[in-house]
């Protein structure tokens, strides 16, 4: 991770879970970590978890990835206040719990796919073209789900696992643009299995205390070690499952 010292981190969906620990460790890595949220008063209250340098590494901004308007605007002040972004990690995501072929839940499922899709384009077209813009080896890291790779069989999922199937195909989109395009910016896929967090909460699903679960800092660590790859390997993909698993 050191060639990441001083260099900036944005992390969306930091308020809480996977998104959180991420922005920590990028803070404690040395990296000038900038986390997204719409409850930003939540990501500022992770600095007392941090020593005090790490802690001044790490600055909350808020942004609702669904809406164009904040990811300019966001962008924009990233730019003007730290320079522009060299590690992008889209963790925001959420989950509605309805059926599919229900009829009404039509705002719940655009919903889903404005923050898990397009709200993932949306923050890495300005993540590229910041490091295009400055000549940086940046890298891009999108936090899906093994759910998409395969359908899990749990109710109200409705198009959840559909959005992290885009997720899937969105990131070889963008490897194969930036090879075309002759750019050295990396794109990673991290798939983590169950992880137990809040996010558990809006899947409506009861979560046993004894099944095998991950921990947010069990995916921060996949990130981290992605991106402190060498600048000749990419990391394309890495699933995570908790030991023993059903799925």
């Amino acid at each position: 991770m050191e060639r990441w010292n001083g260099r900036v981190a944005v992390v969306t969906g930091a308020s809480s879970g996977i998104g959180a620990a991420i922005a920590k460790d990028l803070a404690k890595a040395g990296m000038i970590t900038i986390g997204l949220a719409r409850r930003v008063e939540r990501v500022e209250e992770l600095r007392k978890d941090l020593s005090e340098d790490a802690a001044k590494r790490l600055h909350a901004l808020k942004c609702d990835v669904s809406k164009e308007a904040d990811v300019d605007a966001v962008f924009k002040s990233i730019e003007e206040k730290f320079g522009g972004c060299d590690v992008l990690v889209n963790n925001a995501g959420i989950m509605r719990s309805t059926n599919l072929l229900d009829v009404g839940n039509t705002s719940d499922i655009k919903a889903v796919l404005d923050t898990n899709v397009t709200g993932l384009v949306l923050c890495s077209q300005r993540a590229y073209q910041s490091m295009v813009k400055r000549s940086v080896d940046g890298h891009i890291v999108h936090i899906s789900s093994i759910a998409g790779h395969m359908v899990p069989n749990f109710p109200k999922l409705n198009v959840y696992s559909a959005s992290k199937h885009a997720v899937k195909a969105i990131t070889e989109t963008m490897r194969q643009e930036m090879r075309d395009a002759g750019k050295k910016i990396k794109v990673t896929s991290v798939s983590p299995g169950g992880v137990r967090t809040e996010f558990l909460n809006d899947t409506g699903i009861e979560i046993s205390d004894d099944w095998p679960m991950l921990r947010s800092e069990d995916v921060s660590d996949a990130v981290l070690y992605t991106l402190g790859t060498p600048p000749h390997v990419q990391v394309h993909e890495i699933i995570i499952k908790p030991m023993g698993e059903a799925m």
